[in-house]
C-alpha cells in the first residue's frame, strides 16, 4: 500500500476500449433454469465499451474523506480476508426509462475483500456519508457523454454489511466484460451500483456528480397528497420481482397438472409469491422458497387445468415489509405470459359414432 496523495492521476491506465461502443450480453431469465447462473449467462451492459486494463499497471485509490489516503494494489487487497456471498444481481434497465421491465437478472457467488473492512485500514472521518466509485470506462452513451463512470452509494448500506470488492465471480476471476480486474459489488442494488473495472474510491459528505448519478437512473417520486411531485429518487434498491421460468411464454402446453415455476427476489428476502390465471381478480398464494444470503428464491405451484383454452399467468412477489409490484409501467412490474392449454393428439371431447 502506497500514499494516495496524488489523487488526480490516474490509478488505472486504460490501454483501449474494445469494442468502444456499448456492449451489451444477455440471455433471458426465463432461461435460466439453474439456481447458480453461469458466468457465461450473466448478463452484462456496459454504457461505454469495455475497457482493456493492464493487472501490473492497476491501481485503486481511496482518497477524499478518509484519514490516510491510500493506493492499493491487487496483491495489497488479496490480504484481505476473502469474503463470499450469493447474490441476484438485477439490471435496471433503460436508465432514462423507468416503465420498462427488462427483466435482466442473474444469480452467482462473489468473492472479494469487504469494502467495510478496507476502508476501516484507512480512517472513515465521522462527517462522510457517501462513497463515490469510479470506473475507468469513458465515452458516449446515446446523447449522453463523460470522462469516466461514477456511482455513489450512502453509508448506511455500507454499514448493513458485505459491500464487496469483488475479484470473483463463481469462483473464476473477473472476466474483461464482468470488471477485470475488481468492481463494486452491493447486494440488493441494481447492477448499475455495482461499478466495474473499479480504479478509485472518494469518502465525500454529499452525491457525486456526473450523469449516472443526477440524470440518469433516477426515477420520478409518485405525487404526494398535494398531488406535486416528489422529485426523483437514486435507482438503488431493488424492490420485489417474480419471473416465471416455466412455462414459456407462448408455451403450448398439455390440459391436466401444469407446473409452474419461477424466480423471485428484492433487496428484501421475499415473503411469498402469487400466481393468477384469470389476468389478475384472483390470486393463489404459494411459497417464495428458500434464500441463501442475496440470492433469488425459487417458487413452485401447479395448476391444474382440465379443458383448453388461452390464458394469461402472472406472477407477483412481496417482501417481507409488505411491498408488492405494481401491475404496470415499471422497472419490477407484474410478469405476464400468455400461453394454451391444449388436448394431447388423439384426444376426442365429441359423443361416439355408432
Amino acid at each position: 500500500m502506497t500514499d494516495g496523495r496524488r489523487s488526480g492521476e490516474q490509478a488505472s491506465p486504460v490501454q483501449s476500449m474494445d469494442p468502444a461502443t456499448t456492449y451489451r450480453h444477455r440471455v433471458p431469465a426465463d432461461k435460466l433454469v439453474t439456481g447458480i447462473t453461469p458466468n457465461s449467462d450473466i448478463f452484462v451492459l456496459a454504457h461505454f465499451g469495455v475497457p482493456r486494463i493492464e493487472l501490473r499497471q492497476w491501481r485503486l485509490q481511496i482518497s477524499g474523506m478518509v484519514d490516510r489516503p491510500a493506493t492499493l494494489t491487487f496483491e495489497d487487497l488479496l490480504g484481505f480476508a476473502k469474503v463470499e456471498i450469493q447474490s441476484f444481481i438485477n439490471c435496471a434497465g433503460f436508465p432514462a426509462n423507468p416503465k420498462i421491465a427488462t427483466r435482466n437478472v442473474s444469480n452467482a457467488v462473489w468473492a472479494g475483500a469487504d469494502l467495510a473492512e478496507v476502508l476501516d485500514s484507512v480512517g472513515v472521518q465521522p462527517s462522510a456519508s457517501f462513497i463515490w466509485s469510479y470506473g475507468p470506462d469513458h465515452g458516449t452513451y446515446q446523447k449522453w457523454r463523460a470522462d469516466c463512470y461514477v456511482k455513489d452509494l450512502p453509508m448506511e448500506r455500507l454499514r448493513s454489511g458485505k459491500v464487496l470488492l469483488a475479484y470473483e465471480m463463481n469462483g473464476e476471476p473477473l472476466s474483461r466484460a464482468h470488471g477485470y480486474p475488481l468492481r463494486l459489488f452491493i447486494p440488493g442494488f441494481y447492477g448499475t451500483n455495482s461499478v466495474k473495472w473499479l480504479s478509485r474510491i472518494e469518502l465525500s459528505d454529499r452525491r457525486a456528480p456526473g450523469i449516472f448519478t443526477t440524470e440518469l437512473y433516477n426515477d420520478p417520486v409518485p405525487a404526494g397528497s398535494t398531488g406535486l411531485s416528489r422529485g426523483t429518487a437514486p435507482v438503488w434498491e431493488v424492490p420485489p420481482e417474480a419471473l416465471i421460468v416455466s412455462p414459456a411464454a407462448n408455451a403450448k402446453v398439455p390440459v391436466g397438472p401444469i407446473p409452474i415455476w419461477g424466480w423471485a427476489w428484492g433487496m428484501r428476502q421475499i415473503a411469498f409469491v402469487e400466481i393468477s390465471l384469470d389476468k389478475g381478480p384472483s390470486w393463489h398464494r404459494v411459497d417464495a422458497g428458500q434464500r441463501t444470503e442475496n440470492s433469488w428464491q425459487r417458487f413452485d405451484f401447479t395448476w391444474n387445468q382440465k379443458t383448453p383454452g388461452a390464458f394469461s399467468v402472472m406472477a407477483r412477489a412481496t417482501d417481507l415489509d409488505g411491498k408488492t409490484q405494481p401491475d404496470l409501467d415499471a422497472r419490477n412490474a407484474v410478469h405476464r405470459i400468455d400461453i394454451e392449454v391444449q388436448r394431447p393428439p388423439g384426444c376426442w371431447s365429441g359423443s361416439p359414432v355408432s
